[in-house]
């Protein structure tokens, strides 16, 4: 059963905690419930696919050793998911890390591999890093949502300027010099990144 643990609200990135240990998941929301992102459980690879079709996640945590859809096979899914293959994935497991699962963790797309115990203090770092990571990406995709509209503006404002010259507007000269220097000044700026 997946399920919220915090309140989701369009600013915070949700944790994917995939494990289907109930004590498992129990633990992982203890260390990360002080970071205040909405923590979603997952009891199995199914789970955790349903669960990044519906909503955005920073980062899954995923164990590898599940009945059904085992770790690795979950990661390659995801992997191959246009709106999650971004994802950042840190494989959780209480294997010995010799046996291996490191290299095929990593070959399968994982971001990070921790051996259980995990110390919660590393692991809350870790967690912490992708969030942020998330956060300056959401960042960027609105600024750069912004200049694509204040250039959509200027196009625009060019737009009626040509038609007004097309036309034959009584459009005096120095109003029109006044208007391209403005739009100048904006490109200038948009180039720039002070617009």
């Amino acid at each position: 059963m997946t399920h919220v643990t915090s309140t989701d609200r369009d600013d915070r990135a949700g944790i994917l905690l995939v494990d289907d240990m109930e004590e498992n998941l129990a633990a992982l929301e203890a260390v990360l419930r002080s970071l205040g992102e909405p923590l979603v459980r997952a009891r199995s690879g199914e789970e955790a696919m349903k669960a990044l079709l519906r909503q955005d996640f920073a980062v899954v945590l995923l164990d590898i050793l599940m009945p059904g859809m085992d770790g690795f096979e979950t990661a390659s899914n995801i992997k191959r998911l246009d709106q999650a293959k971004h994802i950042p994935i840190i494989f959780l497991t209480g294997t010995d890390a010799d046996s291996g699962y490191a290299f095929r963790g990593y070959s399968t797309g994982a971001a990070d591999y921790l051996t259980k115990p995990f110390d919660p203090w590393v692991l809350r770092a870790k967690v912490k890093v992708f969030l942020e990571l998330h956060q300056k990406n959401r960042q960027l995709r609105r600024l750069r949502q912004q200049d694509r509209n204040r250039l959509d503006e200027l196009a625009d404002r060019i737009a009626l300027m040509e038609q007004a010259l097309a036309t034959g507007d009584h459009v005096e000269a120095g109003e029109l010099r006044a208007r391209m220097a403005a739009l100048e000044e904006t490109v200038r700026a948009l180039r720039h990144g002070r617009a």
